[in-house]
């Protein structure tokens, strides 16, 4: 029995929000756009007790609904005693959340104080609010803030808990302090050119034990090559003459000046470095053991044990992050101990934050741009980020080259197929995917080998090609195993 039209029409049109629009054919989306036309759209009143909050440098707008005060929008100062004042006031008007705009640094100091006294607090991206023209004034922008944060149009930026961003603090000012010791080498090197002193030319990095040595000799007043090269590490593939021919040179009086500087600022970082070494081990130290007892996997990877040390830590920060985490995530091939720390103090061990690795990846920005409409594909746009993670794990992609590894493979594969930039944010995606199922579920990840990832693109090839020539009408007839 075939069923009315009517009823066609009310069995589509029965819950139009739980389906999707990809999923409905042309009927049901003209039913749809009919329905959403004739009916009364208004938005509804997600947080009725919200605020808003213009951040500035020196003071701050904070905007209530009109029936909460006689006075809906005040001015606060930007001093601790101020901005508990203003807490107060914003309890006072029965308010529960706060919205503010990321604004610089200038936010940190509200949203620590607001966060304590027991509000929940949005901080947004200022894009997301200033796609309106108007509200120039700070007081229409606080209460454009108010009203958008009432009907729920604002998405919470993360912020990670307390602990990790301790832990943060640290590891960025480490990070910052590596870039300025590197800033100081290449200020040394170029005096030294100056001077005519081609030590870059025999030394691989004039910051290792030969380099330092010699520089330290030199500004102490040696001045003879040949006992400059005696300083030679046995390690140093270049001989002593060759050392010391690179070492004749004019020692000019503001060169050597500018050398003694640059030296002295090296070693400052250095010693700065040591000291963030020692306070962040003390800290992982602290941290409640996660791992339930768990043993340190053995590292048995000869790249990994072979590898230099540069500017890792001068302790077993593995260790610590394995107690914390209750995972080691250098299992993975290519995140190494320093993307690990990068990854777990700016997102941290709680993945639960973020709904599926799906949303994990978002948040990373390494998904696809695709811009859809008419349910196809009329662009791919790219999507630039800043944050750390994305950004070491990109590096950590780059490593994959020569690996002998499933990844590895993998990212051969992708970088002859579509190129060096696409296969490294994908394989930058495939780990993000990794760390999280990792960190969220307590997965183990076991390399497969290279050879286990050809065997299995093989078979793909093989059942492609088959659906191919049966398409086609043509029979394949295996041939007989040997």
């Amino acid at each position: 029995m075939k069923t009315k039209p009517q009823e066609k029409t009310k069995k589509a049109t029965d819950h139009p929000m739980q389906r999707h629009w990809q999923e409905m054919n042309r009927k049901q989306r003209r039913e749809m756009t009919r329905k959403i036309q004739s009916e009364d759209i208004s938005l509804e009143v997600i947080h009725p007790d919200a605020a808003g909050i213009d951040i500035g440098n020196e003071s701050h707008y904070a905007a209530v609904p009109p029936g909460r005060d006689s006075q809906p929008v005040r001015r606060f100062g930007c001093t601790t005693a101020e901005l508990k004042a203003m807490a107060d006031w914003l309890k006072q008007c029965g308010i529960r959340t706060v919205a503010m705009q990321s604004t610089g640094v200038y936010w940190v100091a509200v949203f620590d104080i607001l966060e304590q006294t027991g509000f929940e607090v949005f901080l947004v991206n200022a894009r997301d609010t200033k796609n309106l023209p108007g509200r120039k004034s700070d007081v229409q922008e606080s209460q454009w803030l108010m009203k958008l944060h009432t009907y729920g149009l604002l998405r919470n930026s993360f912020r990670p808990s307390q602990e990790i961003r301790v832990m943060r603090t640290y590891w960025r000012q480490r990070n910052d302090l590596v870039q300025s010791a590197s800033r100081h080498i290449l200020r040394i090197q170029k005096a030294l050119t100056q001077m005519n002193l081609q030590l870059a030319n025999v030394l691989t990095d004039i910051s290792g034990a030969t380099g330092q040595a010699i520089i330290k000799a030199i500004l102490a007043g040696e001045r003879n090559p040949h006992k400059l090269a005696e300083f030679r590490d046995p390690r140093v593939k270049a001989s002593e003459e060759q050392i010391a021919q690179s070492l004749e040179g004019n020692w000019q009086p503001d060169l050597l000046f500018l050398l003694k500087q640059e030296q002295d600022g090296y070693e400052f970082c250095q010693r700065q470095i040591a000291e963030c070494d020692r306070q962040l081990a003390q800290y992982l130290q602290q941290r409640e053991d996660r791992s339930q007892g768990a043993p340190l996997p053995e590292e048995k990877r000869k790249g990994r044990l072979k590898k230099k040390r540069g500017n890792k830590p001068r302790f077993d920060l593995r260790k610590g992050l394995f107690r914390m985490t209750g995972t080691d995530l250098t299992r993975i091939d290519g995140i190494d101990v320093m993307t690990a720390t990068t990854v777990i103090s700016e997102a941290g061990y709680d993945m639960s934050k973020w709904k599926t690795e799906n949303h994990f990846v978002s948040w990373l920005r390494l998904c696809p741009d695709n811009r859809i409409s008419g349910g196809k594909v009329i662009g791919k746009g790219r999507l630039p980020t800043n944050n750390p993670i994305s950004i070491a794990l990109k590096m950590a992609a780059t490593t994959l080259r020569q690996s002998k590894t499933y990844l590895g493979a993998q990212f051969r594969r992708l970088r002859t197929r579509l190129g060096a930039p696409i296969a490294i944010k994908a394989m930058a995606e495939k780990m993000a995917s990794l760390v999280y199922r990792m960190l969220r579920y307590g997965m183990k990840y076991v390399d497969q080998g290279a050879a286990f990832y050809e065997a299995q693109h093989r078979q793909v090839q093989i059942k492609q090609l088959k659906w191919k020539a049966a398409k086609l009408g043509f029979q394949i007839v295996q041939a007989p195993a040997a």
